[in-house]
């Protein structure tokens, strides 16, 4: 599947979990696409397991602890992170993963990409959703084409 028909159907989820948001949120990768799809009136849930609040909303310390569960994640964490939390989303039921990665490794986890494809569910491994459709910009749109002439954002997943 091309990256954007990935990205276009993640992004119709309306009950989305970021992992890895900070409890002290500066410009964390996480608490950035946290804080705009919350503005752009998606349903956002923090996950942080050392935090009871992130940017002033409730903190959940793993996906399963969000009541009425999601309809997807970002992987905001650091790769190590990203095999847990997959499984843990294919358990759930989860079948829209995306691992956020911008110029730096960011979250994306080969074995965790290739678990997560074997259980059924679409898996971004790189970019970020604020690349794309509603929840994007002109700054990210720009950073988008970059990256993916660098092989951060994907072409097809």
């Amino acid at each position: 599947m091309k990256i954007k028909a990935a990205a276009d159907e993640f992004l119709t989820s309306r009950r989305i979990a970021v992992t890895g948001v900070s409890r002290t949120p500066g410009s964390h990768g996480g608490n950035v696409v946290y804080r705009r799809l919350r503005e752009r009136g998606y349903e956002v849930f923090a996950v942080n397991p050392n935090a009871d609040t992130v940017e002033g909303d409730p903190a959940y310390p793993q996906l399963s602890s969000i009541p009425g569960g999601v309809d997807a994640v970002v992987v905001a964490t650091a790769p190590r992170h990203a095999d847990a939390t997959v499984r843990d989303a294919c358990e759930l039921g989860i079948t829209r993963i995306w691992m956020h990665r911008s110029v730096d490794a960011g979250s994306v986890s080969d074995t965790a990409t290739q678990y997560g494809r074997q259980h059924g569910a679409t898996v971004i491994d790189g970019g970020c959703p604020l690349m794309f459709g509603p929840a994007s910009d002109g700054g990210h749109k720009v950073m988008c084409r970059v990256l993916m002439l660098f092989g951060r954002v994907p072409r097809q997943v």
